[in-house]
């Protein structure tokens, strides 16, 4: 897909399709999060940091209840 910006006041801007949006679960309110390797822009939506967290607690939980099976399983 290709796309062509936008101007919007005294900027640009990337109209991104409801599809996409829809697909990506972004919403108006979702942060984004845009990176660059000096060719290539990349944009992600921003890591939730309540997800981290239960995720963090996930695998503390886990470590703790199997981890010696599981470190067994890895030798």
């Amino acid at each position: 897909m290709r796309k062509t910006l936008t101007k919007h006041g005294n900027s640009y801007a990337l109209i991104i399709d409801r599809a996409i949006l829809d697909l990506l679960k972004i919403t108006p309110e979702t942060q984004l999060e845009l990176s660059t390797d000096g060719k290539t822009l990349t944009i992600t939506p921003a890591a939730d940091p309540k997800r981290r967290e239960r995720l963090s607690a996930a695998l503390q939980k886990t470590n703790q209840r199997y981890g010696r099976a599981l470190k067994k399983l890895a030798e």
